[in-house]
């Protein structure tokens, strides 16, 4: 690699692979749109900051072909990670999710095929693609559940049950070979974007890498965007004296994994020949649920603040989801680092340094609500 585009590289994810590509003394070049829902105030965060005078940074849309000439100008590696996050608001903001993540993907692609060969293209995708993860009947084996049944999930039981003996079912690892099932607009975009690139591998026999991000979490992390990220949206909420709430009946499940290993995992892919036109899945294996992630964060932030278990679930959510990372520790020598504890002692030491941006969260619940999502 001698220099490298990070697509959406001032965001959260971005700004920990960007710094990372540095430090290994790689060019780079950051395209990015400073999405105001991320970035309110139009300027790049303060983890971002530092790394400006070292690198090569175009704002402006991944759509928009004139910041793509200039992005791509002597590149020779791509790690594209622009796109709108957010499960629930992509069930309502669809063109706009469509438009960015996939067209922008498109756009990319396009451009790529008309610029030069590149050596490498990394593409960030989402544990959303599986929809509801893998699990297994104690008496008749293995599912992928479709997804929950609307009437259990208003009597509020919000496991999964086998269809054949409406037990119980208990959630494993998921693997890359799991079926691809998105429950949401975001869902089916990462997979859309994912599709595209590696399809494009193929045609064009460039190498590419999908990799499939569990819950990420860690500094940098946006504090402003109410769409994503309950460690974000839990910690604001104690620090400001206000309630937290937790939807279901809190023992819904997700496997956090630590930004530093996610940027690890990424810029192993972009240095690995095993790797090339293969899907993987960047997590721990290790389930954690969010009532543990609200008692965890409370107990270090506010030891006062509240906890409310509301029993509302939204419209494109999962119970469960843990990543199957052996196919990454095998080709990428993947093995996380940071356990959970280790990892949320360390955002919160960031949270607290960091400046306490405006709680929107009830607007954001209010716009779900009014459109039937949050029930």
């Amino acid at each position: 690699m001698r220099k490298v585009l990070v697509t959406g590289g001032a965001g959260f994810i971005g700004c920990h692979i960007v710094e990372l590509l540095l430090q290994e003394g790689v060019e780079v070049c950051v395209l990015d749109s400073l999405s105001p829902q991320i970035h309110p105030r139009g300027n790049p965060g303060r983890h971002f900051q530092p790394l400006l005078p070292h690198l090569k940074f175009i704002r402006g849309d991944i759509r928009d072909e004139a910041c793509l000439d200039a992005a791509l100008d002597g590149v020779d590696a791509i790690v594209h990670l622009a796109a709108e996050t957010g499960t629930g608001q992509s069930m309502y903001e669809i063109s706009r999710y469509v438009s960015v993540n996939e067209l922008g993907t498109a756009r990319l692609l396009e451009k790529v095929a008309a610029h030069q060969a590149i050596e490498k293209l990394v593409i960030a995708s989402s544990r959303a693609v599986y929809g509801e993860g893998k699990f297994r009947c104690p008496a008749h084996g293995i599912y992928y559940p479709k997804g929950r049944s609307e009437q259990k999930l208003a009597e509020g039981f919000f496991e999964l049950y086998c269809p054949d003996c409406e037990e119980e079912l208990l959630p494993l690892a998921t693997d890359e070979d799991a079926p691809v099932n998105p429950k949401s607009v975001y869902g089916l975009t990462k997979f859309g974007q994912e599709s595209l690139c590696l399809q494009f591998g193929n045609t064009f026999h460039t190498p590419v890498v999908a990799l499939r991000y569990q819950n990420v979490y860690g500094p940098g992390q946006s504090l402003a965007n109410p769409y994503t990220g309950i460690l974000a949206i839990f910690s604001t909420r104690f620090r400001m004296g206000k309630e937290v709430l937790v939807f279901e009946d809190g023992l819904e499940s997700r496997d956090f994994v630590y930004v530093s290993d996610v940027a690890k995992a990424t810029v192993g892919a972009l240095k690995s020949d095993a790797a090339k036109g293969e899907v993987l899945n960047i997590g721990t294996g290790l389930p954690v649920s969010v009532m543990s992630v609200a008692e965890k964060l409370r107990a270090l932030i506010n030891p006062q603040g509240g906890i409310r278990v509301t029993g509302q679930y939204r419209v494109g959510d999962i119970r469960h989801n843990f990543a199957d990372s052996t196919k990454a520790q095998r080709l990428l020598e993947f093995v996380p680092q940071i356990d959970f504890d280790e990892g949320l002692q360390l955002f919160v030491d960031w949270v607290l340094g960091s400046e306490m941006g405006e709680d929107r969260l009830q607007a954001s619940l209010e716009e779900l609500q009014a459109r039937g999502l949050l029930k």
